[in-house]
């Protein structure tokens, strides 16, 4: 590559990682649409469904891809509206005729499936046999927010701030701003959370660097696998927090690892069971400690994950004045690239994860040509170099 080539990271070896949320392109859709605009693909996809819907389904006209006209500000008429959509959906998928389906409509059967039961529950005081439904009081985990962007998801980045769309995933040096790679995503899920898919983009290194990165990339799997990779570690760790106002936290308790063993600020020590759990029970009963402790009624349970010792250490590394110093300086320069990235585009243009994940590679590819130049880019008549 032209960067590789100018030797512009050569002797940098710092890493910063970071995710940003871009915006879908396509609107998104209630729960009224989504059924409405399902029933309305397998219609097109699936071979008999346009008789099946013309003979089963009454809810609605579905030749109209818009709502029924009907009292929006009427809670009764919204959920007998639901109930009926959700009917027609069961009755669709009851009634299609058996055949081999191929991928279109295989998949436009999937959605509509999917549709009537994500975002639907059994009205109260229904056995779930009854076929009464209304809108779910609950969010349904990784929910499809739209029929013809499957991939979109709700995200929260902040507890004040909801969007709808994918996860972009930088690794960065730096000094320079050059993205080393980068990695578009659902906004949500296990998979797409910053600690699995930052380790993808350290992928490409071939010489241990230090890895720089908020308290996202906390998990101690992460903080493992960076040293089993020989990368140092330089990730904001997450507080240890008390679930009491001012009370303790695990960091208050003195656990020997080796010897399996905690104990409590009052001096007890319990064993730590084969399942990480530490029970101090009756002990607990008299202790003066009692209220910054505990609250529950049979005493103290402190549980140690898998790599409790690595998060302990992480925390009191974090408050070394030289360690802070290069997180601080470093780290946020991260977020100086991500507003170049998102300057004028921070919508997507396409729908789904495969053409916008090509986006957002040429995005990163034209912004470090652009940082290249910046540093003097030039070409020697045989090879790209810095000037």
């Amino acid at each position: 590559t032209v960067v590789a080539q100018t030797g512009a990271l050569a002797g940098r070896t710092r890493r910063a990682l970071d995710s940003t949320v871009l915006d879908d392109a396509v609107a998104t859709q209630d729960t009224v649409t989504q059924l409405i605009g399902a029933i309305r693909r397998v219609r097109r996809e699936v071979a008999g469904a346009g008789e099946v819907i013309a003979e089963h389904c009454t809810a609605h006209d579905y030749d109209d891809p818009g709502k029924p006209a009907i009292t929006w500000d009427d809670v009764q008429a919204r959920e007998q509206l639901v109930d009926a959509l959700v009917t027609d959906a069961h009755r669709v998928l009851g009634h299609l005729p058996e055949q081999e389906l191929g991928p279109r409509a295989a998949e436009a059967v999937a959605l509509l499936a999917l549709i009537a039961g994500q975002d639907v529950e059994p009205v109260e005081g229904s056995d779930g046999t009854d076929g009464r439904w209304r809108i779910a009081q609950k969010v349904a985990p990784d929910r499809v927010i739209s029929t013809v962007d499957l991939d979109s998801r709700h995200v929260h980045k902040s507890r004040f701030r909801r969007q709808d769309g994918f996860k972009a995933h930088l690794g960065v040096e730096p000094d320079t701003g050059i993205i080393t790679d980068c990695a578009l995503t659902k906004a949500n899920g296990a998979d797409n959370h910053e600690a699995a898919v930052g380790l993808q983009l350290l992928d490409g290194e071939a010489e241990p660097v230090t890895v720089l990165a908020d308290s996202a990339y906390s998990a101690g799997e992460f903080r493992a696998e960076l040293v089993e990779r020989g990368h140092i570690d330089r990730v904001k760790p997450a507080p240890a927090r008390s679930f009491i106002l001012g009370g303790f936290t695990v960091d208050d308790f003195t656990v020997d690892h080796v010897a399996g063993t905690a104990t409590c600020p009052n001096g007890l020590t319990r064993t730590i069971s084969r399942t990480g759990v530490a029970t101090f029970g009756v002990a607990c009963a008299g202790c003066p400690l009692r209220s910054r402790c505990t609250r529950r009624r049979d005493g103290k349970t402190l549980r140690i994950g898998p790599h409790d010792a690595r998060l302990r250490a992480a925390r009191k590394a974090a408050c070394d004045p030289d360690w802070l110093a290069e997180y601080r300086q470093h780290r946020p320069m991260v977020e100086r690239t991500i507003a170049w990235l998102t300057r004028g585009n921070r919508r997507l243009r396409y729908r789904g994860i495969i053409k916008n994940d090509q986006w957002l590679h040429h995005r990163a590819a034209a912004l470090n040509l652009r940082r290249l130049v910046t540093l003097g880019l030039d070409h020697t008549g045989a090879k790209w170099a810095i000037a």
